[in-house]
């Protein structure tokens, strides 16, 4: 081969692929280090007291120390977190086909549903303690109570925004009411849905820790609320720590829930 044609070779052939850094990957991970450094760093230059605001480093030490207590409240506010979450998604997708079955049942039923979304859960919770008692079943309750609404609305949404043409078009072919729900505004609300549950195991989580931490004697809301009695700040924080480990990691699993359930409904329009 001559020098002209091993030039030529060169500029035909792909260059070696070498190796790429995915920054979408890396993103969370990178800001949320730089977030701890920065508050390490704040803390110790600003020499602030660690009953006030703790070190990242002294939470850490914390979540060692206390490691067997905050492994167990953690394992039961997730337990009353995912059933609440569950009865709610189960209620939820009941209502929610329910309420947009008609425009009348939905325009009737609707403020009712807004009224009752309106009325802060804490003050649910002495009700629900007076109907069950303290325990999990108020904490249960109170994460289904708080998850509830957002699922409803959704679904209901989802099948009350059918286009009316394409009800006319069903309909001039013979197909009924029933018809036009399943093969059209139950697929058409599915992506509500699956967008709904992210919204809600996280409102899940609040529910669970407001009651636990008024009506319980475990979770990570109880577990708080003593360590807030006795100054255990460093304590509050590793809980607050695992409450966000928690929700990350559901939110996380909604979405992938999500994706692979409506994939076929989202397009990206986002670069990088």
């Amino acid at each position: 081969m001559t020098n002209v044609e091993s030039v030529v070779a060169d500029s035909v052939l792909p260059p070696p692929k070498g190796f790429t850094i995915n920054w979408l990957i890396l993103a969370p991970w990178l800001y949320t280090i730089a977030l701890f450094v920065i508050w390490e760093v704040m803390v110790r230059s600003m020499g602030i007291a660690q009953t006030i605001l703790p070190a990242p480093s002294r939470i850490a030490e914390a979540i060692v120390q206390y490691w067997s207590p905050i492994w167990k409240n953690s394992l039961q506010t997730l337990y009353t977190t995912v059933l609440g979450f569950l009865i709610a998604v189960v209620a939820g997708l009941g209502l929610g086909l329910f309420i947009g079955w008609s425009k009348a049942i939905y325009a009737g039923l609707y403020p009712i549903m807004i009224g009752f979304n309106a009325i802060p859960k804490v003050a649910l919770v002495p009700i629900l303690v007076i109907w069950f008692g303290i325990g999990t079943v108020p904490a249960v309750l109170t994460a289904f109570l708080i998850s509830f609404f957002p699922i409803v609305v959704n679904v209901a949404t989802g099948l009350a925004t059918i286009e009316p043409e394409t009800e006319d078009v069903l309909r001039a072919l013979g197909a009924k009411k029933l018809d036009i729900m399943l093969k059209v505004g139950i697929p058409r609300s599915m992506p509500y849905f699956f967008g709904s549950l992210k919204i809600a195991i996280t409102l899940a989580f609040v529910g669970s820790v407001v009651s636990e931490s008024v009506a319980s004697n475990s979770g990570l809301g109880n577990m708080m609320s003593s360590a807030q009695s006795q100054f255990n700040v460093p304590l509050v924080f590793a809980g607050l720590m695992m409450l966000a480990v928690e929700g990350i990691v559901m939110y996380a699993l909604m979405a992938w829930l999500e994706k692979r359930m409506t994939g076929w409904a989202h397009r990206s329009t986002m670069g990088n």
